[in-house]
């Protein structure tokens, strides 16, 4: 009896486990640096804003999805960035910042200096975006929209798996 009374107190922490294991591993811009001293990799940094309902469907959907989640822990590194937020970043040696940003503002605020330097494609930023980095913190590409797990895994392969260095995205989409 005493087994089943702590089988069934444990339960609640083993499915706590296994939620917790299904997660994206998202670091800080500080961390990713250092992390990448000692393991390079390529990093995906995911710039949302508060106020996108994409993003939040992203977050829900896509960045729950379990092979998602698994791909992404393995071959890059993942970050999460406020596109409106107002905390400054170093990024290959350049402070940006967001000098408009204005606490307890409602709905929009400011477009963070970050955001402009990695995330327009064509002059036009759109939420959510999704920036790949190469290993050397080179932007590969910002990719616009929202994603569901059938558009981002071949998208997280490309660029994981070095394909973007000898074929086309149209290229490798046909294979």
């Amino acid at each position: 009896m005493k087994a089943i009374i702590t089988l069934i107190l444990l339960i609640p922490f083993y499915i706590s486990a296994q939620q917790s294991t299904n997660e994206i591993n998202w670091i800080s811009w500080d961390e990713v640096e250092a992390k990448m001293e000692k393991e390079p990799r390529k990093v995906l940094v995911d710039v949302y804003t508060k106020w996108c309902g994409p993003c939040k469907i992203m977050n829900k959907t896509t960045f729950q999805d379990k092979n998602v989640v698994d791909y992404i822990n393995e071959h890059y590194y993942a970050i999460k960035f406020d596109a409106e937020g107002p905390d400054a970043v170093n990024f290959r040696g350049t402070v940006y910042k967001n000098e408009g940003y204005q606490p307890n503002k409602p709905g929009r605020n400011s477009t963070h200096d970050l955001t402009k330097a990695i995330a327009p494609v064509k002059g036009r930023i759109a939420y959510p975006t999704i920036v790949y980095l190469d290993e050397d913190f080179k932007i590969l590409s910002p990719v616009q929209g929202l994603q569901r797990p059938p558009q981002i895994m071949p998208i997280l392969s490309y660029f994981a798996e070095d394909a973007y260095k000898d074929q086309t995205w149209e290229e490798y989409q046909s294979e």
